[in-house]
């Protein structure tokens, strides 16, 4: 996978900073914390990128 193709979960509505400190990162969709961005443990643990990547809603919109 190149970095052009790399999935960036601070994009994503299922990503979220969580309150733990040996695992801040959390994927709402797989339901588990990591210590690395989601989408680099679901390719490690899979062999393929992510596959329930949403983009974020624009910030003007929900206004």
């Amino acid at each position: 996978m190149t970095e052009s193709q790399r999935i960036n979960c601070m994009k994503c509505e299922h990503f979220y900073i969580t309150w733990d400190a040996n695992f801040p990162r959390g994927c709402k969709a797989y339901g588990f914390k990591t210590q690395t961005m989601p989408s680099l443990r679901v390719l490690s643990s899979s062999g393929k990128p992510c596959m329930n990547f949403e983009p974020k809603a624009d910030s003007k919109q929900k206004q």
